[in-house]
């Protein structure tokens, strides 16, 4: 099984290694020092060696902060990890503070005093984020010094995991759609036309897609850890742990793209001197920035050349992301019917759901990971958003309650996530209905037509325009991008009441998962992935419209449904899903999962 229920950490590591921390810090002349959790890639999810705010702090969720200072400290959290981190963080150490409201600038500036000297390391923070930490500290007086090695990193010492070095492979074309030299020809065509002679790309998702390749660098996305630097011409400079690299890579790569080591790239940096250079400040850390400018290269922020061609899937990648799909729906109608049978009878707690859901991926024998650490919620734990089952927070479900699951997972023709909320015997009037409102803005948004050039934000009120009307919202965006065999999170679209001008293009896979979360009751969500399209004509319309095709195969559960606040088109809509779900899941699910499903899929 690929997924544990260790603790990871516990509350003994601030009192333990904050003390380590304070003695480098003072060994470098530092009065404090910020770790964000992201790494020298940006990573959301991490590999042991760069897990740098877990090791200080004991907290593992995917984004957060510390301040450490010569007498106190801070951890930052956003509302998803609440709970989370009062579990796991000892607050005789660290004090909690918010990620959003006002976060580690607001902090620094009231917590420094003039003449202190804060140490950052620039390979770990964006410019943009280094440039609010430095407002804020200059504003109290203080100094914001770079440094290298950390002193965290120095603390951390020999105990530190080596950094990852799982072998990077080819991704064949049979699951790509478009060879390397042809993505670096277009691309190296765009920079081009925009004035530059070349790009840093230091994403890893972008080096993973750009160059066809894969690797096992990072948990639960199959990525390298690496830099390269594309030029307008086409050709590339790939920097790679030599430990990392099989012998049949170079020959994939082509002759087009030169393999160099990470310890290569500062002077490959050096070299682009006199040269106009685009670099992502959302997805490169400020170190690249400052290696280029003091090299003499024009810098030139921009948008990092992969990320909307990434996120445009070619139909090869379509294809093989609906098969992943039918192969992932099978695991999880067996996992629904299970729960619908043995589940209803003995109720399961949140760390057997989740165990026997990714026995159901294994037995397809093509799973390759999770694509995220699953979210099983029992009753009031399904009402925190980005809960995940530990042993201390276990809890089993209860009849009269609900269980939320949200899972997902790679497969080498594609990525999937999909949530389903279900009923532990007889729900709640109340629970229908809102389960019922939720499921009426999911459909909204999965059967909306709409005009090119829209964003999803121009569409995520359709997903709370039920919910509205009863008072009701739900706090996080309502999509995300997905990739494919990549990261379950990849932008730059989304559906979200935040702005966000990127248009929603032909290809482009993303979630549609609102939810309802009763605080101490319980939580709804409803999430298939979809992927946008071509929709067809409409008669006496003016303008061709894209849609949504939806991806994800598996039931609603129908005890939920309100019928009396569905309309005639929700229930025709619904209907249509299920009888989908029946005839491609169906045959494929073993003989009493498929006589399960037929009754799940009857219509309303």
């Amino acid at each position: 099984m690929r997924q544990t229920f260790d603790e990871t950490t516990d509350r003994s590591f601030g009192p333990k290694h904050v003390p380590l921390i304070r003695r480098a810090m003072a060994d470098q002349g530092l009065d404090g020092f910020v770790t964000p959790h992201e790494d020298e890639h940006q990573n959301e999810y991490l590999p042991a060696a760069n897990d740098r705010l877990a090791w200080a702090t004991g907290f593992t969720g995917s984004a957060g902060a510390a301040v450490i200072l010569k007498d106190k400290a801070a951890i930052f959290v956003d509302g998803r990890y609440t709970l989370q981190v009062r579990d796991q963080v000892d607050q005789g150490t660290f004090e909690i503070r918010d990620l959003v409201e006002g976060g580690v600038p607001a902090y620094l500036e009231s917590a420094t005093t003039k003449g202190q000297v804060i140490g950052y390391d620039p390979r770990l923070h964006s410019p943009d984020a280094l440039d609010r930490l430095k407002a804020a500290v200059t504003k109290a007086g203080a100094v914001l010094r770079p440094v290298s090695p950390n002193p965290l990193d120095a603390a951390w010492g020999l105990s530190r995991p080596p950094q990852p070095a799982a072998p990077v492979v080819p991704h064949p074309l049979e699951f790509a759609g478009e060879d390397s030299a042809s993505k670096r020809q277009r691309l190296g065509e765009g920079l081009a036309a925009r004035g530059a002679d070349a790009a840093v790309i230091t994403a890893p998702s972008s080096i993973a897609w750009l160059f066809n390749v894969r690797g096992g660098d990072v948990i639960r996305s199959p990525l390298p850890l690496g830099q390269a630097i594309l030029n307008a011409d086409g050709s590339a400079r790939l920097f790679l742990d030599p430990a990392k690299v099989p012998p049949e890579l170079p020959a994939w790569l082509g002759n087009a793209v030169r393999l160099e080591t990470p310890g290569d790239l500062p002077q490959a940096l050096a070299e682009l001197k006199g040269k106009t250079v685009t670099v992502d400040p959302a997805v490169s850390s400020s170190w690249y920035f400052e290696a280029l400018g003091g090299a003499g290269a024009a810098v030139q922020r921009g948008e990092d050349p992969c990320i909307l061609p990434r996120a445009c899937k070619n139909p090869v990648e379509i294809e093989g992301t609906r098969r992943a799909h039918v192969r992932d729906g099978v695991a999880l109608t067996r996992f629904l019917h299970w729960l619908a049978t043995e589940g209803q009878a003995n109720p399961p707690d949140e760390i057997e759901a989740v165990s026997k859901l990714e026995g159901f991926r294994e037995q397809t024998g093509a799973l390759k990971d999770l694509s995220f650490d699953t979210i099983a919620g029992a009753a009031s734990n399904g009402a925190i958003v980005h809960y995940r089952p530990t042993e201390r927070l276990n809890k089993r479900a209860v009849k009269g309650s609900l269980l939320l699951v949200d899972s997902g997972a790679q497969y080498l023709d594609g990525t999937t996530d999909v949530t389903r909320t279900v009923a532990i015997g007889e729900p709640t009037a109340e629970m229908r209905e809102r389960f019922t409102l939720v499921l009426k803005g999911h459909l909204a948004l999965g059967r909306v037509r709409f005009p090119a050039g829209t964003s999803g934000s121009a569409l995520d009120v359709l997903a709370r325009m039920a919910m509205w009307a009863h008072g009701l919202d739900y706090d996080h965006g309502t999509g995300h991008g997905v990739g494919s065999y990549l990261g379950v999170h990849e932008g730059p679209h989304r559906i979200a009441k935040l702005p966000n001008a990127v248009a929603l293009r032909p290809g482009m896979i993303v979630s549609n998962e609102p939810g309802y979360y009763k605080e101490g009751g319980y939580g709804i969500r409803i999430e298939n992935l979809q992927y946008v399209t071509a929709a067809a004509p409409i008669p006496g319309g003016e303008r061709p419209m894209l849609g949504f095709e939806q991806l994800t195969l598996a039931p609603i559960d129908r005890r939920l449904v309100a019928k009396a606040l569905m309309s005639g088109e929700d229930i025709a809509q619904l209907d249509a899903y299920h009888a989908r779900v029946l005839a491609e899941i169906g045959p494929k699910a073993p003989a009493e999962v498929a006589a399960w499903l037929k009754d799940a899929c009857a219509p309303l």
